[in-house]
């Protein structure tokens, strides 16, 4: 008979019931040692992964018993999590291999173990095994994956056994079979929500998280299609591989065969992060959303000097499609410049021409830059780049973005979305300005403010917010691409100079006036008026 590990929980048939499990998690968390969402995120990341991951194998295995093939786990007894965290329950049984209860070995730790017994098994042994899975010779790739994810934990970070048998019972039960598709968002959103709150000013995960509505809207200008390899040369967090993969999923609907839905899951995403706290984050977004093995490379992309790259052995030289966001305002060395043609410090430049050199021909990018990167035009670096860009792509549209879109993050800087297609030189650019949007906490950057730009795209319309502008133009500014708005309405006086002296005269009368009542009142002994 087939392995059935589900427990009869409660369904969440709410969004606000989700929200407040997640909640009660990170409540506990917080007053365990993990105080901020920089703390508590990545601890609650690869807990979170290898519920699912249980899951996930657990119904691989019933499919595999179902047609007579084998099915091999990526994770041995005891440490699965039906072995050590789920709740202990007789009744189900984790694989008639072994024929132990799920929760067995977390019995054997909490009735028969010291104090603290359970943790130790958790930072001394579970830890350990899990992380050198990516060093067997014979490695799967989603074992690499495994790995690779619990790279950047050394220690369970919540403080006590009590404490952390509490988080692990709450995820236990909270599982995609509990949650109601139909009125709520799937775990993949819920786990984005965690990674909004490390994106918050104040919690330096800003430069890691791009607001989530601005990449459903790049993701639709681009619109990736199955077959297509999608790229993001700074990963972050995986926003770009992951709305890419609901966007073409969505795309191929209910008529999508096997082999459409096993290139998606497993050949079609590739991505490099730099950062060792992040690039675990990033995979485990991945996974979660259902992309069973992202191609993500760990390690700096301007130097290509690799931490790990055993998940991107087999990545093509170039890619259909580009999504990305560059760091604003970082600088590289000269390890990094000596890769490049054009040689400068400033990083968006760097990454800028990566982008092109890894863009096929006929590929498209959407990109995000800061304005700094347009208008400047005093260092040659910044000049020949964009010459570059323009030369061998077509540069087909702008996006003038309003300054506070990234401010929740702790960027104020001026940003802009740049689509371009590779293979033919640009002739003219179309521009849409949203610049004059007022963003806030409270009034955040919204997707339904691309509805016109969507509108006006396919033929590249001129509007208020929208017109053209030729290359020459461009050449004749020495490559200035900054959006300039010839219809944008400033705060004109239009009154005429005699209107103006009029007023002034009528002012002037008024304060001579309370002069002379103020000279009359003192000379009366009186309070003034």
């Amino acid at each position: 008979m087939a392995t059935n590990i589900q427990i009869n929980g409660r369904r969440l048939t709410t969004q606000h019931s989700v929200n407040a499990a997640i909640k009660s998690i990170c409540n506990i968390m917080r007053r365990s040692n993990c105080a901020g969402a920089m703390q508590y995120v990545p601890e609650l990341t690869w807990i979170l992964f290898l519920r699912i991951l249980d899951e996930q194998e657990a119904q691989e295995a019933e499919r595999a018993e179902t047609v007579g093939a084998e099915f091999i786990p990526s994770i041995s007894e005891p440490y699965r999590w039906r072995d050590w965290a789920a709740p202990p329950d007789d009744s189900l049984f984790a694989e008639k291999s072994n024929g132990c209860p799920i929760g067995w070995k977390r019995r054997e730790l909490t009735e028969g173990g010291s104090l603290g017994s359970f943790k130790s098994f958790v930072n001394d042994d579970l830890i350990p095994h899990l992380r050198s899975l990516r060093k067997r010779p014979d490695a799967t790739p989603r074992q690499k994956i495994i790995g690779e994810i619990m790279t950047a934990v050394e220690r369970v970070r919540i403080d006590t056994d009590k404490n952390l048998l509490d988080v692990l019972d709450r995820v236990h039960a909270l599982r995609n079979g509990h949650i109601d598709p139909t009125h709520v968002f799937a775990l993949s959103q819920v786990y984005e929500g965690l990674l909004l709150k490390m994106g918050e000013k104040g919690n330096d995960g800003g430069q890691f998280f791009t607001p989530r509505e601005i990449i459903r809207g790049m993701v639709r200008a681009v619109d990736p299609q199955w077959g297509e390899t999608v790229y993001d040369c700074c990963t972050g967090t995986g926003g770009f591989l992951a709305q890419s993969y609901e966007h073409m999923r969505d795309a191929l609907g209910q008529e999508a065969t096997a082999d459409q839905i096993e290139t998606l899951k497993r050949r079609t995403f590739y991505g490099r992060e730099k950062e060792n706290l992040i690039f675990p984050i990033a995979l485990a977004n991945l996974v979660l959303h259902g992309i069973d093995q992202p191609k993500l490379w760990h390690g700096n992309t301007l130097t290509d000097v690799a931490a790990y790259a055993d998940l991107f052995h087999d990545a093509p030289a170039q890619f259909e499609v580009i999504l990305t966001n560059p760091p604003f305002g970082g600088k590289e060395g000269k390890e990094a410049q000596t890769r490049f043609a054009y040689k400068t410090g400033a990083t968006q430049v760097l990454f800028l021409q990566h982008v092109i050199d890894s863009l096929a021909p006929g590929g498209r990018c959407g990109i995000v830059l800061d304005e700094g990167i347009l208008f400047r035009s005093n260092e040659t670096a910044f000049v020949q780049t964009k010459r570059k860009l323009l030369d061998e792509c077509d540069l087909w549209s702008i996006v003038s973005l309003p300054g506070g879109v990234f401010s929740a993050a702790g960027a104020g800087v001026k940003t802009n979305l740049l689509f371009f297609t590779k293979g033919r030189p640009t002739e003219r650019i179309w521009y849409y300005d949203v610049s004059d949007v007022k963003v806030g906490k409270k009034t955040p950057f919204t997707v339904d403010r691309f509805a016109d730009f969507f509108r006006l795209l396919p033929d590249r319309a001129d509007s208020e917010r929208s017109w053209t502008v030729e290359r020459a133009d461009i050449e004749a500014k020495r490559y200035d691409l900054k959006a300039v708005n010839p219809n944008a309405r400033g705060d004109q006086d239009r009154r005429t100079p005699e209107e103006l002296l009029d007023i002034i005269e009528a002012k002037g009368r008024e304060v001579a006036e309370a002069l002379s009542a103020l000279r009359a009142a003192l000379a009366d002994g009186r309070p003034g008026p």
